[in-house]
């Protein structure tokens, strides 16, 4: 069945792109199987001339960080951790300050985006969402600054495409809703680190006002 076209004043839009780096992509540190299918299509929207604004995301973590699972002696990687009181899946070394695994992917038009909001910077709190940090050990999580830059652009309803669905999506996709984007994740340009969450992610995007599209419905007008 043919998904309708998705309408949208692309003056207010932007295209938010979400950790698209090398570490996240076969052959890298936290490997999203299948993440490289997205670069084709990634790059073919972005020349598109479909936005005026484009924003990335970029995972920066310190050396140590505490969501490796190298920081903590024993652990293993996927294993879970209580860290400032919330559960904390313990990662392999990824997207390391200065490392080429933490560039943004060579092959995606950069110059197009107006703005790169690097996450994860602190060493004792990690950070999925574009617009807030993980819990830290106050139990609160600060701001990275993405609502304000979108608000001060006039930005009303935002795009999400990149990796990996079921994580830095979903946190980021949730938390633009409830700042009060309108906001649309680009399923088919993105990829889960677990596929076997895809129901349950669905269900709990759709259960924050967040509507799942695929980027052909933007691309074909």
């Amino acid at each position: 069945m043919e998904r309708p076209p998705v309408t949208f004043n692309k003056a207010r839009a932007v295209l938010l792109l979400v950790d698209i780096q090398p570490d996240f992509l076969p052959g890298g540190g936290l490997p999203v199987a299948d993440g490289s299918q997205i670069i084709e299509p990634v790059r073919l929207l972005m020349e598109s001339d479909k936005f005026c604004h484009y924003v990335a995301t970029q995972d920066w973590h310190p050396p140590g960080h505490v969501s490796f699972a190298s920081s903590h002696p024993g652990a293993e990687p996927m294993a879970t951790l209580e860290i400032n009181g919330y559960a904390q899946t313990l990662w392999p070394d990824h997207c390391i300050q200065g490392t080429s695994g933490a560039e943004l992917h060579g092959d995606l038009p950069w110059e197009k985006v107006a703005a790169i909001i690097r996450k994860g910077t602190d060493p004792e709190s990690d950070s999925y969402s574009g617009f807030h940090n993980n819990w830290n050990s106050a139990g609160e999580r600060p701001a990275t600054g993405l609502a304000g830059y979108l608000r001060e652009r006039g930005i009303e309803e935002l795009f999400i495409c990149g990796l990996a669905r079921d994580v830095c999506i979903k946190w980021t996709a949730e938390d633009g809703a409830n700042a009060g984007f309108n906001v649309y994740v680009l399923w088919d340009l993105t990829r889960p680190v677990e596929p076997s969450s895809d129901d349950q992610v669905r269900r709990e995007l759709i259960a924050h006002d967040v509507k799942i599209i695929d980027w052909e419905q933007l691309v074909r007008y």
